[in-house]
C-alpha cells in the first residue's frame, strides 16, 4: 500500500502509479476476514426529506481556541486526528481539554499507549488538574480498550497515540500501516455507533505530515495540525480537513509553565515587539477563517556575494515572493537583480492569501531604499503582474481590526475603497504599486488627491 495516497498493489513498485511518489509502497498482510466489524444490523436507504434531524448540536468547548479550530464546537460522534512534532504540546492540550470536558459533561476516558499512569499524573499535577470524572487507561490492546469504553460509557475519548495501539488479530507490529489503518477504522465505527467524539493523536514524519497512509486522514472527520517554532512559546492549531466546519480557522495558544493558555488578542501580541522606525518592516491584515490578524512582515535585501542571488521566504509563499520581486524590478525599476531577498513573518504565522502582497512589496522597497515604512500605516492588497493593486475580500473587517489597534492610515486597493466607509482610519486608495510605495515610504498625501486616481495612473493599471 502507498503510504501517501493509499493505493494498493499486488507487488512492490518503486513509484506509485497514482500519486507518483517514490519509495512510498510498503508491504502489509491482508487478513482472511475483514477486521473491522460494524456491530449492528445493515442499514436501509432513507429518503432525505423523511430523515428527522434531531441530532445534538455542537458542544461549546471550555477551550475556546480549540472550539474555533474545530469550526465552532465539538460534534457528537466525530473523530478528530491531531498531529504535530514531538514535544509540541499535543498531550498537554488534550489532557487540559479532557479535564475541562469531564468537569462540564461527565466521564471522559484518556487512553495512553505511550505513558504510564504515574507519568500522566505528574503532568496533571503540573497543570493543576484534579481529575474528577477523568479516567486514565494505560493500554495498547484495542480489544481491551473498547471493552473498557463499553463499560464506562464516556462522553469523550482520547487515544494518545494511534501508532501505539494494536489489534491482536492483525499479524503486524504496532505502528505498521495495517495496524494504524484498521485500528482507526474500528475507532471510527465505535464513535459513530455510540455518538461519542474521539480524539486521536498521530506522529508526524520528517516532512511534517502525519505518519502512515493518507487514507488515515480520509477516514476521520477532522484533521488538526499543532504547529509552532521550537524557540517560540506560541502554538498554532490549524484545521486542514473538517467535515463540519471551515478549514481556514486557527486556534492560538501560548505555552507556559502551567500548560497551554489561550491567546485572546493575537494581533496585539504579534505587534508588541515592533519598532516604530524599523526599516524593512510592514504591517498587513490577514484573515484566518473569520478572525482578522495583524502581522508584521519583515524583509532584508543585501548585495549577493555569490554569483547567483537567493530568495528566502519564511511564513510567506515562495512563488509569491518571486512574483513580487519581479514586479518591483520590472515595473518600478528597483535594482533587485544583484540583491539577496529574505522575508519573514513574525510570530511563526504562515500567510497563504495574496492580500499580503502589498505589505511584502513595501517591506522589500523599504529595505532596499533604507527608508522606514510609516509605523501607523497598514497595507492590504494583491499585486498583479502589471503592477496593479487588486481587491481583497472582507476589507472592512480587516481595517476594523487595524483601527482597533491604533493604526491611523491604510493603503488599500482603489476598487475596494469605493464601497466602504471607515471613520476611525484614513483610507489611501491606490491602483498601482508605484503609488503605494510612494505613500508607504513617506510621501505626503491628501485624502482628496487620492480619492480618484489620475487618468495616467488608471491607464497604467
Amino acid at each position: 500500500m502507498c503510504q501517501e495516497c493509499g493505493r494498493e498493489s499486488a507487488r512492490w513498485l518503486g513509484r506509485c502509479p497514482a500519486c507518483h511518489a517514490w519509495n512510498s509502497l510498503a508491504e502489509l498482510s491482508v487478513p482472511t476476514l475483514p477486521a473491522a466489524r460494524s456491530g449492528g444490523a445493515p442499514s436501509a436507504p432513507q429518503e432525505l426529506s423523511a430523515i428527522d434531524s434531531v441530532a445534538e448540536p455542537r458542544w461549546i468547548l471550555p477551550l475556546g481556541e480549540l472550539g474555533r479550530a474545530l469550526g465552532g464546537g465539538l460534534v457528537p460522534g466525530s473523530v478528530i486526528l491531531i498531529g504535530g512534532e514531538p514535544g509540541i504540546g499535543k498531550s498537554t492540550l488534550l489532557l487540559q481539554a479532557s479535564a475541562a470536558l469531564a468537569k462540564e459533561r461527565g466521564c471522559v476516558v484518556y487512553v495512553s499507549g505511550e505513558e504510564t499512569l504515574s507519568q500522566i499524573k505528574l503532568r496533571a499535577r503540573r497543570l493543576d488538574i484534579n481529575g474528577e470524572q477523568l479516567f486514565l487507561l494505560a493500554e495498547n490492546n484495542l480489544d481491551h480498550i473498547t471493552a473498557q469504553l463499553d463499560s464506562l460509557k464516556p462522553v469523550t475519548v482520547v487515544v494518545d497515540s494511534i501508532q501505539s495501539v494494536y489489534a491482536p488479530d492483525i499479524e503486524s507490529s504496532p505502528g505498521s500501516i495495517s495496524q494504524v489503518r484498521d485500528c482507526t477504522l474500528r475507532l471510527v465505527t465505535w464513535a459513530k455507533a455510540n455518538q461519542v467524539p474521539v480524539f486521536i493523536t498521530g506522529h508526524v514524519t520528517k516532512e511534517g505530515a502525519i505518519a502512515g497512509p493518507r487514507l488515515l486522514e480520509h477516514m476521520v472527520d477532522t484533521v488538526l495540525y499543532f504547529e509552532g517554532e521550537s524557540l517560540s512559546s506560541y502554538r498554532l492549531l490549524r484545521a486542514v480537513k473538517n467535515r463540519f466546519g471551515s478549514v481556514s480557522e486557527m486556534g492560538i495558544f501560548e505555552m507556559r509553565g502551567i500548560g497551554l493558555v489561550e491567546v485572546g488578542n493575537p494581533s496585539q501580541i504579534f505587534l508588541s515587539e515592533r519598532e516604530n522606525e524599523a526599516i524593512g518592516s510592514a504591517v498587513t491584515a490577514t484573515l484566518e477563517g473569520s478572525r482578522p490578524l495583524l502581522v508584521v512582515i519583515q524583509a532584508l535585501t543585501n548585495p549577493s556575494v555569490f554569483g547567483q542571488v537567493r530568495r528566502t521566504a519564511s511564513g510567506v509563499d515562495f512563488n509569491r515572493l518571486l512574483l513580487i520581486s519581479a514586479v518591483l524590478s520590472r515595473r518600478l525599476s528597483l535594482r533587485l537583480g544583484n540583491q539577496d531577498i529574505i522575508t519573514n513573518v513574525t510570530g511563526g504565522i504562515k500567510i497563504d492569501e495574496p492580500a499580503a502582497d502589498l505589505a511584502i512589496a513595501l517591506a522589500i522597497a523599504s529595505s532596499l531604499r533604507d527608508v522606514p515604512v510609516d509605523p501607523e500605516t497598514v497595507a492590504v492588497g494583491e499585486v498583479g503582474l502589471s503592477g496593479e493593486i487588486r481587491a481583497v475580500p472582507q476589507l472592512e473587517r480587516r481595517l476594523g481590526e487595524a483601527a482597533r489597534l491604533g493604526f491611523r492610515r491604510a493603503i488599500v486597493p482603489y476598487t475596494s475603497a469605493r464601497h466602504i466607509q471607515m471613520k476611525d482610519i484614513e483610507l489611501i486608495p491606490v491602483s498601482t504599486l508605484r503609488k503605494a510605495i510612494e505613500y508607504g515610504l513617506g510621501k505626503k498625501h491628501q485624502s482628496a488627491e487620492v480619492a480618484q486616481p489620475p487618468p495616467e495612473e488608471m491607464a497604467e493599471a
